[in-house]
């Protein structure tokens, strides 16, 4: 276990002070307690603007947001007693990451309702970590338009759907769409369009598919999908928590023992695909084997179900050290606050997605699909897929 360098949190606590004008209230590892855990679940279920946490596993600094940015940079503080450890106008804890579920949003959907296009909600009930379902958006029962899409782009489709719906108002409230893995999509349109949820079954057909352009291309090929587009791409990154404790490098660095790690399963998360390419650029195929056959045997490698929730959800509570995803889901953690830092993996080593949209055959809104897709290729999507992170097709089919 690798802990933080306390001294070096000293110091970037006065750093903080110096810049804010901030006391800190400092709870020692050695002092947590029943009593100090319901004072922070009581801060925290008032308000996360003003609580910095930093856990020794995860060092979690970048959590305060008085401003846009957090200096990281370690300073020589200006005298030892310069630290005050009671008054309080911000707190810090001072705990191990998975004590207090404390981060700025550690539990999806991440959204705070900006995922649900439906108009018409009703009574609204949501229990965190237990009854959320964040990856159903909207109403079905009167949905115009139904966009299955793989997971990794949940976070775009808010401001997406918003402007299409500025552009074609007849639809606004009248969108749904599901964002789980790709290959679980495709076994629910198998299903005839059902799929169960623990106790929840719904069944909803699609107008649109939307995942990697290998898939859509076979579907069109087999008449499954018609009418395709290529509207944007993505590249791989490591995800870490931030600082990288682990002192993570390249795509090399994790067939390490001491490294835990979570990665996409490929029996049905298109990214797999890519991040096999890019293990066996790096180091062959002996690194895709200690990736993904050595360490899944010797428990280090933790497949997901859900790459896009799991990842970073197990990274923030400590539990793994590190996990391959998309360089737009990192922008996306980072956007919201959550201590998460990307390693960037080289050129030579990463391998591009394609992302690409169809019409499925069997689509109970044809014409609303086809707007849809043309509105994907807009120049308009295309600058809000940039905003995201991903990478734009001004050019597509």
């Amino acid at each position: 276990m690798s802990w933080i360098d306390y001294e070096d949190v000293v110091r970037r606590l006065l750093l903080l002070r110096q810049e804010f004008e901030a006391e800190f209230v400092i709870i020692k590892r050695n002092s947590w307690s029943k009593d100090a855990e319901e004072v922070v679940r009581e801060i925290l279920g008032r308000t996360l603007r003003d609580v910095l946490v930093v856990a020794p596993i995860v060092a979690a600094f970048p959590l305060l947001q008085v401003k846009g940015t957090i200096p990281t940079s370690a300073c020589k503080p200006k005298r030892r007693c310069d630290v005050n450890l009671y008054r309080t106008s911000l707190l810090l804890l001072l705990a191990v990451a998975g004590t207090a579920a404390a981060y700025s949003q550690a539990v999806p959907p991440w959204s705070k309702g900006a995922n649900n296009p439906a108009a018409r909600k009703g009574h609204e009930f949501h229990v965190a970590d237990v009854d959320n379902v964040p990856d159903i958006h909207g109403n079905p029962a009167d949905a115009r338009l139904v966009i299955f899409i793989g997971g990794n782009q949940f976070f775009v489709l808010p401001k997406l759907i918003t402007a299409f719906e500025q552009k074609h108002p007849e639809f606004q409230g009248r969108i749904f769409y599901e964002t789980l893995p790709p290959g679980i999509l495709r076994k629910q349109i198998a299903a005839d369009g059902a799929i169960t949820l623990g106790n929840l079954t719904i069944q909803v057909k699609p107008d649109v598919y939307e995942a990697g352009a290998r898939v859509l291309r076979e579907m069109e090929q087999h008449g499954r999908v018609k009418g395709v587009v290529e509207y944007a791409t993505n590249d791989l990154e490591i995800m870490v928590p931030v600082g990288n404790p682990k002192r993570i490098q390249s795509l090399n660095d994790l067939a390490r023992p001491d490294l835990r790690l979570s990665m996409p399963n490929p029996q049905w998360e298109g990214i797999a695909n890519q991040i096999a390419d890019s293990l066996r650029k790096a180091g062959g195929e002996s690194l895709y084997q200690a990736v993904y056959q050595d360490k899944v045997k010797n428990g280090k490698t933790v497949l997901t179900q859900i790459h896009h929730r799991q990842t970073p959800m197990r990274i923030m509570t400590g539990q793994l050290d590190a996990g391959v995803t998309w360089a737009s889901e990192l922008r996306f953690q980072q956007s919201i606050n959550n201590p998460i830092e990307g390693v960037t993996i080289s050129a030579n080593q990463n391998t591009t997605a394609i992302y690409v949209a169809g019409v499925l055959k069997n689509s109970p809104h044809p014409e609303t699909a086809t707007l849809w897709l043309e509105f994907l290729k807009s120049p308009e999507a295309q600058d809000i897929h940039h905003e995201f992170g991903f990478g734009s097709m001004r050019n597509s089919r």
